[in-house]
């Protein structure tokens, strides 16, 4: 596909992603809507507001009716497109990039992100016409109040908890802070306020610094950071110490007891390792969160995630949900009277990754001497180490992957597999 990636449209606001073709998407989508509804919700980006107009009147144009609830998480969108029966929910985000990016997510009826088919087919009618029959459009920046009484009514009070959030500047800003509130807890909030342009920069989920030096130093039980929209998630612990997306569905695994987890090519063999020495079992789906979500309902899984931070826990949302899931690790802290560190059980492989810039990535990886030198390592690295070369959905690199019980050997595999790769893109 040319525009759909990973996880929607992404791209620079202006370059790859323009109002043009938000336009396009939303009169393309409407010919998928049955009863006529969407609802649409963004990040704090500065582009949002142009791009949700855009894609707005692409749908209303075209007779579908818009309910705009503003600057919300990407999960409430996934949760109100259900609640309200919209045919689909939009998310204008680009999630943790940069300010500069902007992107379009979609849930449909659900809450579930469309399948590739879709996608396809929205694509496909980009340029096709489509007859005018203009519908309605309406704001309404309270329906987010259904999401919060929603999911109040689920978690405890968290009276004691001292709890430091980084909200990224970006869609959590607000939501986060008032439940954690409202269940009592004792809150310090970090880059709480709606400033799209520092989105994502020196802060949020991808620098977690931010929250364990601020846990440290006001001596909180828990920290917890926010990427652009909110459905990614990095915790630390009381020690200030970071814990990743395999450390997460570690503890929740074991808290609800789960037989099965979802993970990714990229979740750690340590925790694989973990899962296996309790009789459980470690699904692994491809990257991205959709995809995760997708093994989850094939196979009835409570827990699943990836390494980077998106955890679903399935009886709450069908999609990441940062604040569920940080509301969720809370009570587990309350419930057990225990301190986070002590909740983490199990020993990391060492990881090494490398991202290799390509000119053609699919027929680099696809190469005959790559594969050969891939599976020799698959055979002989064993049960002590794995390895994983993969093309990027976004953008022309490959991605190399290499873990094993002693970090040199890990290196060793990665470096002789990038030289290769090297050599081979150098013919090209």
């Amino acid at each position: 596909m040319k525009y759909f990636g990973t996880d929607g449209i992404r791209g620079i606001y202006g370059e790859d992603l323009t109002p043009s073709l938000a336009e396009k998407v939303g009169k393309s989508l409407s010919l998928f809507c049955e009863r006529k509804k969407v609802l649409i919700g963004r990040d704090t980006r500065q582009s949002g507001s142009a791009l949700t107009i855009s894609l707005t009147s692409g749908l209303v144009n075209h007779g579908v009716n818009v309910v705009d609830i503003g600057i919300a998480p990407t999960p409430v969108i996934s949760f109100l497109t259900k609640e309200l029966n919209a045919d689909y929910g939009v998310v204008i985000s680009a999630s943790h990039n940069p300010p500069a990016y902007n992107g379009i997510k979609i849930f449909d009826s659900n809450g579930n992100k469309i399948n590739n088919c879709l996608e396809e087919q929205i694509e496909q009618n980009l340029d096709s016409f489509v007859a005018l029959s203009p519908a309605k459009y309406e704001f309404n920046d309270k329906l987010i109040n259904i999401y919060k009484t929603h999911f109040l009514n689920k978690f405890d009070r968290l009276d004691g908890l001292k709890i430091v959030l980084d909200c990224g500047f970006g869609a959590s800003y607000n939501i986060a802070k008032e439940m954690f509130t409202s269940l009592r807890a004792n809150v310090i909030a970090e880059n709480d306020q709606p400033i799209g342009e520092k989105i994502n920069v020196n802060c949020g989920a991808l620098n977690p610094s931010i929250i364990s030096n601020a846990v440290i130093k006001n001596n909180a039980d828990i920290g917890f950071s926010f990427d652009g929209d909110a459905d990614r998630i990095i915790v630390c612990d009381e020690n200030g110490v970071v814990l990743d997306g395999d450390d997460i569905l570690q503890i929740l695994s074991d808290y609800f007891n789960c037989n099965c987890v979802v993970g990714t090519v990229m979740s750690n063999k340590g925790f694989e390792t973990y899962l296996k020495s309790q009789n459980k079992i470690l699904l692994r789906s491809d990257v991205g969160d959709k995809n995760v979500g997708k093994l989850m309902r094939e196979n009835n899984v409570l827990v699943g995630g990836e390494q980077s931070g998106h955890i679903i826990i399935s009886s709450l949302s069908p999609t990441g949900d940062a604040t569920l899931v940080a509301l969720t690790i809370s009570n587990i802290l309350k419930k057990t009277n225990k301190k986070l560190s002590q909740l983490e059980n199990y020993k990391k492989y060492p990881q090494v990754l490398t991202n290799i810039t390509v000119k053609d990535k699919n027929n680099i990886l696809n190469d005959t001497e790559l594969q050969n030198l891939i599976n020799h390592y698959e055979k002989n690295l064993g049960v002590k180490g794995r390895v994983l070369v993969r093309a990027s959905g976004t953008e022309n690199k490959l991605r190399v992957m290499c873990e094993h019980e002693e970090k040199d050997v890990a290196i060793n595999v990665c470096n002789n597999l990038k030289e290769v790769i090297e050599k081979l893109n150098s013919n090209f």
